[in-house]
């Protein structure tokens, strides 16, 4: 038994040897790509607050102006429903003692139906909001974008950095570059 394990092991050593052999040669060939893009020229790049950007828009104003117009009107007719659900309900508690039960019950039955609607246009205002404001700044995106693949383009960047929400903490200005002035000067 011992034998066997021997003669397998001298069996065993020379495809070892091997391929430690063949781990060195590619070795020295895997640094090169390393080497070469050290070499390289860094990529430039560019930099800006895009939502900030996007506020000295031209027509930004009158998009904000139009949503919040809508905003109001959803917010009245949630008032409005809100104060009708509340007169009936005061109505109810002033004479829910005196009624008889099933006129209780479907006193009750009509509360929460108004209160399960008040409650479902609500969530649907909110909802029709947030579309109609992605309606309303779509196009505004849209040419912002455009500028933005222009000036990269003209400048020869390999992408342009959002710098809303600190996510670019620190940049270097041997590459990167405060776009800012040329966006508002493309508007």
């Amino acid at each position: 038994m011992r034998k066997l394990i021997y003669l397998t092991i001298l069996a065993l050593a020379p495809a070892a040897a091997g391929a430690q052999d063949a781990t060195q040669q590619l070795a020295p060939q895997q640094a090169q790509p390393q080497q070469q893009y050290t070499q390289a020229a860094q990529p430039k790049f560019g930099y800006l607050s895009y939502s900030k950007a996007l506020e000295a828009m031209p027509d930004y104003a009158v998009a904000k102006k139009n949503l919040e117009s809508l905003r109001a009107q959803y917010e009245a007719e949630t008032k409005r429903s809100e104060d009708e659900f509340n007169a009936k309900y005061e109505d109810f508690l002033d004479v829910q003692k005196e009624l008889d039960t099933p006129i209780l019950r479907k006193r009750q039955s009509e509360l929460q139906e108004l209160l399960h609607k008040s409650v479902s246009f609500k969530r649907e205002a909110e909802r029709l909001l947030k579309q109609a404001e992605a309606d309303m700044y779509a196009p505004l995106r849209k040419r912002l974008d455009d500028i933005l693949r222009k000036i990269a383009t003209e400048r020869g960047y390999a992408f342009i950095l959002n710098t809303d929400g600190d996510a670019l903490p620190y940049v270097s200005s041997l590459y990167g570059e405060d776009i800012t002035t040329l966006v508002r000067d493309n508007f």
